[in-house]
């Protein structure tokens, strides 16, 4: 027969409501069940009874009673490290693990997979992260975003606590974010600021950000810097850009409106009718999350980058391009 157990809060559980505790832990137990021991007072938290929106503190102890289902035995049992081998969103996730610790995760995410579901999209890196619940049966949670199209470091918090001190790194812009571009044309001068306001507009193939002006309904300030690498005579150049903002399409946006669009980019990228697309390069994004510096959530700092994708390194090479000339 299945005995009491006695269950510590842990430290980033703090302020947890219990039901979501219980969830967490016990993926397998049902809400009417769960409310049913609460109301008999065979859960407890440090002896005294509770209810569902109690809120949790580290180190209290709960009581939970004999289940007649629980994270051992429910078919919903959280996966572990180990059973990721063989399961094809684990493995997937898995080559793109550039660094990982008991709290963090970061990846090199390919150009073409999406970071989260939408409208046409059948495979995301949020429901891929399913496969790598911890053994209280928490999933990886996402911090930030990248574009579909874009490649490069995507952070991912292990826990809860890791979430609130990532999120708010990148909220109070304590990060450090570096992309490389390949763009038409040479800016003139070589290193620029580029602030505006941008705007989202519904179109026929989807939403879409254009420039804006300060005061108009539902424009954001987006400040951006660029910084050119090198280029190919006045015809493109390897752009290194840092946004200071986080709007969607930022940069994409902002290396149009300075007149030197990013390679491959679907929407932003205009062609002149006498303009051709260079021969050899592929018709994708040209655009790379290179580098990323945030502070780890235990101490320190999280200094990652992510090698370049295939598409963009078959660029470089085509143009000369030489990034280990160059000191990150």
């Amino acid at each position: 027969m299945a005995a009491v157990e006695q269950r510590r809060v842990d430290d980033d559980e703090a302020g947890l409501r219990l039901d979501r505790w219980f969830k967490l832990h016990y993926p397998g137990l049902a809400f009417g069940q769960l409310q049913k021991l609460l109301r008999s007072g065979q859960i407890r938290v440090d002896g005294g009874r509770a209810k569902s929106d109690t809120r949790v503190a580290p180190g209290q102890m709960v009581r939970v009673p004999p289940l007649a289902t629980d994270s051992k035995t429910s078919t919903n049992h959280p996966l572990t490290a180990n059973t990721i081998k063989g399961r094809p969103d684990g493995d997937v996730l898995s080559q793109m693990v550039i660094y990982e610790d008991e709290k963090v995760i970061v990846f090199n995410k390919p150009a073409g997979l999406a970071v989260q579901g939408g409208s046409g999209v059948a495979r995301h890196v949020d429901d891929m992260l399913e496969a790598w619940r911890n053994k209280k049966g928490e999933k990886p949670r996402l911090v930030h975003r990248l574009d579909r199209d874009t490649s490069g470091i995507l952070v991912v918090a292990r826990t809860r606590g890791a979430a609130t001190a990532l999120t708010k790194a990148f909220r109070e812009r304590d990060t450090k974010k570096l992309y490389w571009a390949v763009v038409k044309g040479v800016p003139a001068k070589k290193e620029g600021r580029i602030s505006t306001y941008l705007k989202k507009e519904q179109t026929p193939d989807g939403d879409r950000m254009r420039i804006a002006r300060h005061g108009d309904e539902g424009a954001d300030h987006a400040l951006s810097h660029y910084r050119v690498i090198d280029q190919v005579a006045q015809n493109f150049a390897w752009l290194e850009l840092e946004p200071h903002t986080g709007r969607t399409h930022q940069l994409r946006v902002h290396a149009a409106h300075i007149g030197h669009p990013i390679l491959g980019d679907p929407k932003y990228f205009e062609h002149d009718t006498n303009w051709e697309f260079p021969g050899g390069v592929q018709m994708r994004l040209h655009l790379h999350a290179r580098r990323l510096v945030i502070p780890h959530p235990s101490g320190g700092m999280i200094d990652q980058i992510a090698p370049l994708p295939q598409h963009m390194r078959q660029t470089f090479n085509l143009f000369g391009f030489d990034e280990a000339e160059l000191e990150d």
